[in-house]
């Protein structure tokens, strides 16, 4: 039964350490990156499409993204989504295709950007710990129903704070990577 408990909780910091990542996929460096486009939804026949399903996203330079729609009648509609989805980018439509430039990051913006990481890096440990107490209170009930033994649950207590523990240093190398990146010139 606490090896349920356990795979269960493994899987939930999995799920916590993939949404980090996501999230740090936004966070922009100095680098043009498409990702930061995966949420932009473009109004398609009336239909809203993620942008990538209709347009291909290429990076022909280090600091400029660029997107050519399939059908070139929707360029107005991709440039409107752009604006919409808030990401404080200006895309520039020269009929055939919209470029975004992103100029070079200030040091004060990059040390912005370094406490954004921060952030998120410490809502993704505090989720973790959630989630280590969550896996704890219901081996404690296990406990207290008497499925399992003091002593097991004290092993079992101490695997689950390895395990957390595993999963929160995990956390701070990915955000110390992406600070290295961030404060790269």
């Amino acid at each position: 039964m606490p090896q349920n408990i356990y795979n269960l909780g493994e899987e939930k910091m999995n799920k916590t350490i993939q949404a980090f990542r996501s999230e740090l996929s936004l966070v922009r460096t100095g680098r043009a990156n498409p990702a930061i486009l995966n949420g932009v939804q473009v109004t398609y026949y009336g239909v809203l499409t993620p942008l990538n399903q209709i347009a291909s996203i290429s990076v022909p330079e280090a600091q400029t993204i660029m997107i050519k729609p399939f059908d070139k009648s929707i360029l107005k509609d991709v440039e409107k989504a752009i604006h919409l989805a808030d990401l404080n980018l200006v895309p520039i439509n020269d009929g055939n295709v919209i470029r975004i430039n992103f100029p070079a990051l200030t040091e004060q913006r990059r040390k912005e950007l370094v406490k954004e990481v921060k952030s998120y890096a410490e809502n993704a440990k505090v989720s973790i710990r959630n989630i280590r107490r969550e896996m704890i209170d219901q081996v404690k009930k296990l406990e207290k129903d008497g499925e399992i033994s003091e002593d097991q649950l004290k092993r079992e207590t101490d695997k689950i704070q390895k395990l957390t523990d595993k999963f929160t240093e995990n956390v701070d190398q990915i955000a110390k990577e992406k600070e290295v990146l961030i404060m790269e010139i």
